[in-house]
């Protein structure tokens, strides 16, 4: 079905400036947007000598880093560092860091997760590349390939009734949305196939039956509200080459009740009359816009993130390709792989299946990383923050203390930690995903009736 995970048509190389192509027979390409990007109010945020985290990236200077954690004890105990599955893959997750004479600052992405994290510790990282870091960031929108291309290398760790109920869910979500999708597809080639209202209209019904729309509808508005804003807190943090990320936050948590439980993009869908309340609440000067930018840039982004490059957007039909999973992943292997994702985290074995097929896809990309010389890799949908750490760079020294906040928010290094990065990802019950879907099971009574009836057998949640 799909072929070896090709890592580069999921990065952005902003020195630069490419991004990977799309599909054949879209009205704009993927750089023709990057360049419409360059223009706006922020554009210059897009390139490495106006985006503090870029030039840092690529000076071959040391990094720092800041990771709140609620799990600084056992951090301790084990003396290692891991990964996250997220939208760095199996990076650990971090904001940056700009030492000053005073502390380190942190951007304002960092500045947000202290003021909003209060049950968390802070770590300070130094990373000391032996030379410069590339400046291509990971656009885990466009992870589909990777998500197939790995279900399929490991097809064999599901039973029978887990693999058949992830293709059938997967089929029947396309045929649910089939409509909207052509329409989205159709658009995407340079038609406008509805009204503004009936798009909305069609868009918010279909996220529930597509969650994985909610995640480009919202990365939509954070690019159009991050590119475009010029209030005076976006201008403060421009000139000091950062986005300002607090708008990405305002808007999910204003859009969604539940964010603060779980940080859920599979639940983002307003219609239209909430768009452009969402938008005026944040940045009242650009609401009437939100909605025009999001009809013309969803649509391709779409076509981007479901079929790949090596389609061609005039010769798919999505009422056509759902017949069955084989079809649909022929058609659209970028967004059968994204569904693929998605709905074996519904799986009840999950958290056992996760080591097998999260871990093939960190160790995948920490050697992508590794050939690419990126120490530090970051979310490269926009260049807005969300950096990590490679823990499988080989070129690199790594020094983690633990941080305290002064009163002026800057972070000050109180005790240095001995502590190895391991290219691991952490255990699914200690991420927010895990904790949320898959709490820990009551422990059982230690008698003999309660055993597993073989030393193999394990019992699962």
């Amino acid at each position: 079905m799909s072929a070896a995970p090709d890592w580069d048509e999921v990065h952005t190389d902003f020195a630069t400036g490419t991004t990977p192509p799309g599909p054949a027979g879209l009205a704009e390409t993927t750089d023709d947007w990057l360049t419409t990007h360059r223009h706006t109010p922020n554009g210059h945020l897009l390139n490495v000598d106006g985006n503090a985290m870029l030039t840092t990236l690529t000076s071959g200077r040391p990094i720092h880093l800041m990771h709140t954690t609620p799990a600084l004890d056992a951090i301790r105990t084990t003396g290692e560092l891991h990964g996250a599955a997220g939208c760095l893959v199996g990076a650990l997750y971090c904001a940056p860091l700009t030492p000053t004479a005073a502390g380190l600052r942190p951007h304002n992405l960092g500045a947000y997760l202290l003021e909003t994290k209060t049950d968390t510790r802070t770590l300070v990282l130094e990373i000391r590349p032996e030379r410069p870091s590339r400046a291509k960031g990971l656009n885990y929108l466009r992870l589909g390939g990777i998500h197939l291309n790995t279900y399929d290398a490991h097809r064999s760790f599901l039973t029978a009734a887990e693999d058949h109920r992830i293709r059938q869910a997967a089929v029947r979500r396309v045929n649910e949305t089939a409509g909207f999708l052509d329409l989205l597809l159709a658009d995407a080639r340079g038609a406008r196939t509805t009204s503004p209202t009936t798009f909305f209209h069609q868009l918010a019904a279909a996220v529930p039956r597509m969650p994985f729309l909610g995640y480009l509808y919202f990365e939509v508005l954070c690019e159009y509200l991050l590119l475009h804003s010029t209030s005076p807190q976006t201008k403060a943090y421009a000139a000091t080459g950062e986005m300002n990320t607090r708008l990405s936050k305002q808007l999910a948590f204003a859009a969604v009740a539940t964010m603060g439980h779980l940080f859920d993009l599979a639940l983002f869908n307003p219609g239209q009359a909430q768009l452009t309340e969402l938008i005026d609440r944040i940045e009242p000067a650009l609401a009437l816009g939100a909605t025009a930018y999001t009809r013309h840039r969803l649509p391709h982004l779409f076509a981007c993130a479901a079929l790949g490059p090596d389609r061609d957007a005039g010769a798919v039909s999505f009422r056509d390709a759902a017949t069955d999973f084989d079809s649909l992943a022929a058609a659209a292997p970028h967004l059968a792989g994204q569904l693929v994702f998605r709905e074996m985290r519904t799986l009840p074995r999950y958290p056992a299946l996760f080591p097998v097929f999260e871990q093939a896809k960190a160790t995948s990309v920490y050697d992508y990383w590794n050939r690419e010389e990126i120490a530090a890799p970051f979310n490269g949908v926009l260049p807005k923050g969300e950096l990590g750490l490679n823990l499988a760079y080989p070129r690199a020294s790594c020094t983690a203390w633990v941080a305290e906040t002064c009163e002026r928010g800057l972070l000050h290094p109180t005790e240095q930690l001995d502590l190895l990065p391991v290219p691991r990802l952490a255990d699914l019950r200690g991420t927010a995903l895990g904790r949320a879907a898959f709490p820990a099971p009551t422990a059982r009574p230690h008698t003999p009736s309660a055993l597993p009836t073989s030393a193999f057998a394990v019992p699962v949640a």
